[in-house]
Parts: C-alpha cells; structure tokens; sequence
C-alpha cells in the first residue's frame, strides 16, 4: 500500500501534491524553453505509434499497470551548492512522497558534483507518478584555485533558494503529518520558485568568467539566485525513432544515444538531448548592469527499460566500458556511427530475452498469477516457479528501470556544457560527505527492486495456496 494512501483525510496525498507540482513544473519550463513543447509533441507522436504498432507492448504495459504512467512521467535535474541546501531539498520532496535513492559520483567523469535521485519508491507510487529529480551538489573542495573556491563559497553562503513561506509549509507537513488542499496547492506554488530560471546573475561579468573558466557547471550552480531545473525528461517508447525525428522538428539531437544499444528487451535507460540554449543574462555590476550569455538548460528525452540485478549491472558495466575505451565519439558526432555498431556488437553477449534474463538472474521481474493459475489455485500445485511458469499458471512482467546511470548522466552533462571540455579530478567518490549534508542515508536501488520482486512472488503464491520454493537461476 502507498504510503500516503495512509493518510487522514483531511489532508491531499504526496501523490497528489507530487503530480500538481509536476504539472506546474511542466507548464512552467514549456512557457521558459518553448522547444520542450515541440519535444513533448513528438514524444507523445512517437509513443502513440509504438502502442498501436505493438499490441504485446501495450498488453504488456497495461497488466504491469505502467501504462497510465508514460504520459505524465518526467525527471528533472538541478545542481545545489551548498549542504544547507541538498538537507532542505530532501524535506522538500518529502512532502511530494520522494525519497533519495542511490549515490552518483560524477566527479570520475570530469564532472565535480555528486548526486542522488529523489522519487517514490512504492509501486503504486510510480504507477501514480514516477516524477524523479536528479540533484546534485556540487563539490567546491575540487576547484583547485583556492582564492576562487573561497571566493565562490562565500558567495553561495549569501543565497536563500527557497522561499520563507516554502520552508513554513514543509514544517507544516513535517510537524502535522501532511497538508490540506488549501496547503499544497499554495506548497506547489512557492516550491516552484525554487526551480524558475532567473536572468540576472549574482555576480559581475569578471567573476563569471573565471567561475566559467574553472568549469562551465561551476558557474552554473555558483552564479545564479537559485538552481534553474535545467531539464525536465519525458519517457519514450522508442528513443530511436526520436532522434531521427528530432530534425524533422527543428531540433538537433546529441550524436549518440548514452546507455545500451537498442534492442528487443530494452535494459536500464537510455538518454538523448538537444543542445542547451544560449540564454541572455544580466551580470551585476558597481554601477551599471553587464550583458551576456550563459548556456546551461537543455531538452532531454528518455527510455526506460528492465532494471538489471547487480549480475546483471556488473556485465552492463564491463561491456559499456570495453567500447567506449575503444571508440570516442568526437565533437560534431564523428564515430557515432562506429560507436553504435560497435556497441550492439558487445552488447550480444547480454541475452536479448526477457526469459533468459531472468533465469540468469540478470534482470528483476515482477510476478503475477494468470487466470488459468487462479482457476487452478488450491489444487495441490507445486511450489516451484519454474513448473508453475511452464504450466501458464504464473506469468512474469520486467520491472522497469527508475534510476539513473552516472556515465550516461556525464555523457548529457558534457555534450550540454561543451565536448571540449575533459577535466580529471583527484578526488573521487565521498558518499558518506554526501549523506552528513543530505541528513539520512540514501536508499539502495538494487535493494528496492529486489524487495518488489520478492513481495510480488509471495503474493501470487498466497494466491495460488503454495508455499513458494526459491527461484532458481542458470548461470
């Protein structure tokens, strides 16, 4: 049962407030970056096709109860400065249902931030609405300068991204359990002042500069009222089809899809964008204001396929990593077309079957009984999975991929702050830094998968009166 499901009734559901915000959320960047109305239009297009073109899919979507969901499912990002503010953002979401999940340390990709995910993380949640945030702080300790790092800290120190009337709200809903109508509709509202993009920077065009030269995401995150969503990603059925389209749009895609090649169980996630727009901006000044330029928001779509087990994960990586140590794609997309081959050639060696992927223990599924199992029920069945699969009595369904990938978050990151950009940082992963700023501890993803894979199994054995035997896998 849905955590907010919970709830007296006096007060709106996180599910609720989550899916207005991500409503106003939507409105708010369509009117801010009209390309991502066009986007938006093409995805619906493209995943209109694939579910008339594919009855399996769509049969496939509605038994997992995920079709309802692909409309309305986004993920946005936004980088944070400062400890003070990743603690409040955890609170923040909390009200709309979401939890951290995962840790992302970017920094190994010439990024210097770390991340995490915030989402529900019930399966009734996600099919309401799997709205997530990829949040990053960025790590100040990686500027080498250290005038420039203090100066930037002292900076960041000054800002308030969230408005006086926001942090009420969240006390209220932490301190009375939830919020009236009257309450959300007002919490969305403030809430989304954090996310708006603002064109006058905090600091003057000289500081700016040397933020941009030290790393263009540091000017981003350091130079600004507040962190400007700098995406907001719908989900397609067919991300191929997207971004041959895209020019057809007046939209022109990255030169390579990040993530696993295309195929006909679709595993984990893969990503495209579109360039980031250069955006005018006002720099402040002594005396007077100062007009630039500063390019950071982009559009992005997604597919979302199986989440692999950590079998599953580690074969993913060591495949991914063989190719792209092999062949880099340069600057204007030369390669691309290596790369992709090169990459479904690897990729031949992760099954391409939704029952090998689960006898192999590479994927997580999501159990079910079939009219004929209900029909059969209490007849003395086996308990063994396998026998019952075989019989038609017990069906499995992939669960889907809610995370997110770190080499594929820098991949987008890197195209939209510049290709030519490459920095290697010293200092790497620092998990437990990002959970004392964050103030709990973020969720494993691996963990949560396996939880609905293994309640799902107990719950269609219940109802086919057996005592279930532990799935066996091949290797």
């Amino acid at each position: 049962m849905s955590r907010s499901s919970q709830m007296p009734q006096a007060f709106v559901s996180t599910d609720r407030i989550r899916s207005l915000f991500t409503e106003a959320m939507s409105q708010m960047y369509r009117t801010e970056v009209p390309q991502y109305g066009t986007l938006i239009e093409l995805v619906a297009d493209v995943n209109a096709g694939c579910l008339d073109n594919d009855p399996e899919l769509r049969e496939r979507l509605a038994r997992a109860g995920e079709l309802e969901r692909i409309d309305v499912e986004r993920h946005g990002a936004i980088r944070l400065g400062t400890a003070d503010e990743l603690f409040t953002i955890r609170r923040l979401f909390a009200v709309m249902g979401m939890q951290a999940v995962g840790y992302y340390d970017l920094s190994v990709a010439g990024v210097p931030v770390h991340s995490t995910c915030f989402r529900p993380i019930d399966e009734a949640a996600l099919n309401i609405n799997p709205f997530r945030v990829f949040t990053s702080l960025l790590r100040l300790e990686l500027i080498e300068d250290e005038g420039l790092r203090s100066e930037a800290e002292a900076i960041l120190a000054q800002r308030r991204i969230y408005t006086p009337r926001a942090v009420a709200l969240i006390e209220r809903h932490e301190q009375n359990g939830g919020l009236t109508d009257a309450e959300a509709t007002e919490f969305v509202a403030e809430a989304l002042e954090t996310f708006r993009w603002h064109g006058e920077a905090t600091v003057g065009a000289e500081t700016y500069k040397r933020l941009h030269d030290a790393h263009r995401l540091i000017a981003d995150v350091v130079s600004f009222k507040g962190p400007h969503i700098n995406h907001l990603t719908p989900r397609t059925l067919d991300i191929d089809a997207v971004q041959a389209r895209m020019p057809e749009r007046g939209i022109t895609p990255k030169a390579v899809i990040e993530g696993p090649p295309r195929r006909h169980c679709d595993i984990l996630l893969r990503q495209t964008s579109f360039k980031a727009l250069e955006e005018t901006i006002i720099f402040a000044g002594d005396e007077t204001a100062i007009q630039g330029t500063h390019t950071a928001r982009f559009g992005e779509i997604e597919q979302r396929g199986v989440a692999l087990t950590a079998k599953g994960r580690a074969l993913y990586d060591r495949l991914l990593a063989s190719v792209r140590g092999e062949v880099q794609v340069g600057a204007g997309g030369s390669k691309a077309g290596a790369y992709d081959q090169e990459l479904a050639e690897r990729f031949k060696a992760l099954p391409d079957s939704w029952d090998e992927l689960r006898r192999q223990d590479l994927a997580f599924f999501r159990y079910s009984v079939t009219p004929a199992g209900i029909a059969a029920a209490g007849g003395g069945l086996s308990g063994d999975p396998e026998a019952l699969i075989a019989k038609g009595y017990l069906a499995f369904s992939p669960i889907v991929y809610e995370d997110f990938l770190p080499v594929s978050a820098a991949g987008i990151f890197q195209s939209n702050l510049g290709t030519d950009q490459q920095q290697n940082y010293a200092t790497h992963s620092n998990r437990d830094a990002f959970e004392a700023a964050l103030g709990a501890s973020v969720e494993d993803e691996l963990a949560l998968y396996a939880e609905r894979q293994a309640a799902s199994l107990d719950a269609a054995m219940e109802v086919l009166g057996v005592t279930g035997l532990p799935l066996k896998t091949v290797a």
